[in-house]
């Protein structure tokens, strides 16, 4: 028998109320959430289960065997996703600009940061997604950028739709973007996803409520931004993202 909504909400409401307690009887505020949060399903099943195993050798040899990726391989159309193919894509352009943050609010610069998304129907331009929902031929949902001097990037992009994804009956994901930020060798990749304000779906969403820190659920969150916004054109978000300390930005650990 399929999980419901309601068993969902329930586990939602048990994990809430044990990380009050917790916070209450004195323990910290979570980083991360637990890698095998019950009501986000497959995380049961590709959470790690041992310990870490740390990489013998020299550390340039084992990179040798990673990507590599350098200033010269980011091109001028790769952080605008609404111009790399001949047509234009369908749904809302948007525009999403901050700045990568360190804990003491220093610009971190120089870095790769990559974005992919859904469409505005909601569907991966992957062949796994089996969504009905179109695809649409002017759009790939993934670019790239590296962060200037102040820490700043931009993307111009397709607000992307909700879609369904199994987790239990009637589940959908809200609208998100994921970013990927590379620091300064592909060993030290970080996975975020950044939400729109507004959306009705969050509390229903086990994957953003797995963030158990209501403030830190928040920083997840872009703010709309009037002044980023281009008249006739695209409506404009702010995002930061902070790397660590207190106002860190949240990562998909172990997932």
């Amino acid at each position: 028998m399929a999980l419901t909504q309601a068993d969902i909400d329930r586990e939602l409401a048990d994990s809430r109320a044990a990380y009050d307690k917790a916070r209450a009887d004195g323990a910290p505020a979570a980083d991360h959430p637990a890698r095998d949060f019950a009501p986000y399903r497959s995380s049961l099943l590709r959470h790690p289960k041992q310990p870490l195993v740390a990489v013998q050798g020299d550390p340039e040899t084992v990179e040798l065997h990673t990507p590599v990726f350098g200033h010269t391989d980011i091109t001028d159309v790769d952080n605008d996703l609404t111009i790399q193919h001949q047509g234009e894509p369908l749904g809302e352009r948007i525009t999403v600009s901050g700045r990568l943050l360190d804990s003491h609010g220093r610009p971190v610069r120089g870095q790769l940061i990559e974005l992919w998304q859904a469409n505005a129907a909601g569907r991966y331009a992957h062949l796994r997604d089996q969504h009905p929902a179109p695809l649409d031929p002017n759009f790939t949902g993934v670019g790239r950028t590296l962060t200037g001097d102040d820490g700043s990037y931009s993307f111009t992009t397709i607000k992307p739709g909700a879609y369904p994804w199994r987790n239990h009956e009637n589940a959908w994901r809200p609208a998100h973007l994921h970013f990927s930020l590379f620091g300064t060798a592909f060993t030290q990749r970080l996975i975020t996803q950044m939400y729109f304000p507004g959306d009705p779906l969050f509390a229903y969403d086990p994957i953003l409520q797995s963030v158990t820190d209501e403030s830190a659920r928040q920083r997840l969150v872009a703010t709309y931004d009037h002044g980023l916004s281009q008249p006739e054109w695209s409506l404009g978000y702010r995002w930061d993202i902070v790397l660590d300390g207190p106002s860190a930005t949240w990562i998909e650990e172990g997932r």
